[in-house]
Parts: C-alpha cells; sequence; structure tokens
C-alpha cells in the first residue's frame, strides 16, 4: 500500500492544536503521509504565545533535502517560517510540486509569529512560487496593503492579491464573525469559487488556518484539482470546529472527528 506523501514545513506546537502538530493529524485524517521540516519551537496554548524559539536555517533545509531525497513528496505546505534566513532556506531546498503558502504572521490570539523584515520575502519570493496562498484576513491585510472589513471587500481583494502576486488565494472570512463562514477561492484563470459553512459560537480554539492548507495540500497530493482541494477542507475543518474538544476553559479542534 501506498500513501501520498506532504511535506509540511512549519513550526511545533506543544498543545498540538495547530502547526506541524495539527497538520500531521489533518495529512493522517485525510489519507495522505506526513513529512514534517520544523522551523521553530513554539510554547503556545490556544490564546496564549509564550516563546518562540527558531530552528538554525541550515537544519531546516536539510530536514525538506533529507525528505525530498528519500520520499515520493507529492505536495508542500508552507506554515510558520518566521525569519527571513529560514525563508531564505526554505526556497532554496523547496521540491518541484503543489505548494500551499499560509502566510503565518499573527496568531489567533494576536501574537506576531513571524519577523517584520520577512514580509518582503513572502511577497517578492515565496508566494509566487505557491500553487495557492491561504491567508486570514489581517493577513491578507498586510500582504495588499489595504483593510478587509467584510465579504463585498473580501471580492475586491481577491482578484487584487491574484494580479500583484500570481498565485490563486484563498481568503478565509470566519474571522468576520457572522451567521455564515464564508471562504473565497480566487484562481488565476479568474474564476471564484465559493464555500461556506454555519459559523460554530462560542468556541475558542486555534489552529483553523494550519488545518486547512494542511487539508488542501492532501487533496492536491491526493490527485483533486484545487476547487475540489479547498472544497474538502473546508468541509474537514468545519467538522473539527464543530466536534470540538474542550478541557476546562481550554478548546481543541477535534481533527479525528467521525464524519456524519
Amino acid at each position: 500500500m501506498s500513501l501520498p506523501v506532504i511535506l509540511t514545513i512549519a513550526g511545533s506546537d506543544n498543545s498540538a492544536g495547530a502547526g506541524a502538530q495539527a497538520d500531521l493529524k489533518t495529512i493522517t485524517a485525510l489519507g495522505g503521509y506526513a513529512l514534517t521540516a520544523i522551523t521553530c519551537v513554539v510554547a503556545e496554548v490556544p490564546g496564549k504565545v509564550s516563546a518562540i524559539q527558531p530552528i538554525a536555517p541550515e537544519i531546516v533545509a536539510e530536514q525538506i533535502r533529507l525528505s525530498c531525497a528519500a520520499f515520493p513528496v507529492a505536495a508542500v505546505k508552507t506554515g510558520m517560517l518566521y525569519s527571513r534566513e529560514i525563508i531564505e532556506a526554505v526556497l532554496a531546498a523547496l521540491p518541484a510540486c503543489p505548494l500551499v503558502v499560509d502566510p503565518v504572521m499573527i496568531a489567533t490570539s494576536g501574537d506576531p509569529l513571524l519577523r517584520e523584515d520577512a514580509i518582503a520575502l513572502y511577497r517578492e519570493r515565496l508566494l509566487p512560487r505557491a500553487t495557492l496562498a491561504t491567508p486570514n484576513l489581517d493577513e491578507a491585510r498586510v500582504l495588499l496593503g489595504a483593510p478587509i472589513p467584510d465579504l463585498d471587500a473580501m471580492r475586491d481583494a481577491g482578484p487584487a492579491l491574484v494580479a500583484k502576486f500570481g498565485t490563486a488565494f484563498l481568503l478565509k472570512g470566519g474571522h468576520l464573525r457572522g451567521s455564515t463562514a464564508i471562504d473565497l477561492l480566487f484562481l488565476r484563470d479568474g474564476a471564484v469559487h465559493e464555500y461556506a459553512a454555519p459559523f460554530v459560537p462560542g468556541v475558542s480554539t486555534h489552529g483553523t488556518g494550519c488545518t486547512t492548507s494542511a487539508a488542501i495540500a492532501t487533496g492536491l497530493a491526493r490527485g483533486l484539482d484545487l476547487p475540489a482541494a479547498v472544497g474538502e477542507a473546508k468541509q474537514f475543518v468545519t467538522r473539527a470546529i464543530t466536534n470540538f474538544l474542550r478541557w476546562g476553559s481550554t478548546d481543541a479542534l477535534h481533527h479525528f472527528a467521525p464524519r456524519a
């Protein structure tokens, strides 16, 4: 038996709700074999980031090179890259396959996860190599240089981002906090796909962006086209939120929630 292989290049989250740990759960749940290249060790729980220790860039690059030499990597996703030096190392080692870039800049808690001087490298070199970028609205605002306060602004921002960076964009509307969480996929050919699911109130977790991008990369590795991979990811994330886990005041996504 052979499973499609997906490499996640991301930070390590000790609470296992986001980062590489969330990616491992997602890829496994969706029928892939997950490899990891760890970029940072992050001490965090939902709602709080207390410490970040970056991994040496040469070690990040070697993790990628070694994995790609030993396994038939069918798709890659990037998450937290943190610094200019790590992004440069990743760019030098990336294999030629579908690439989903989750431009992790700001945690759900509001804590910064990307150094200011690294943003230019996202704009100039990483995003143009991507098959798809999956920013949340705060990250899309930074990339675009304009606020995106509502669904109409999302519809305007998508084509502008595609034109600016030459890649497809998925804009996720969950942070708008309406009764429906609407995501919009903007393709390079001008097509737009809309994905809607009920907004689940009262859940305070993290890792939805990591989970979404990992799910999309897994779909691409399994041979789905981009709209189908995004649709599957939307269903998966919605199920993980709806069936969330709770310990006291701490919530977590349920990556292995059964299908209805």
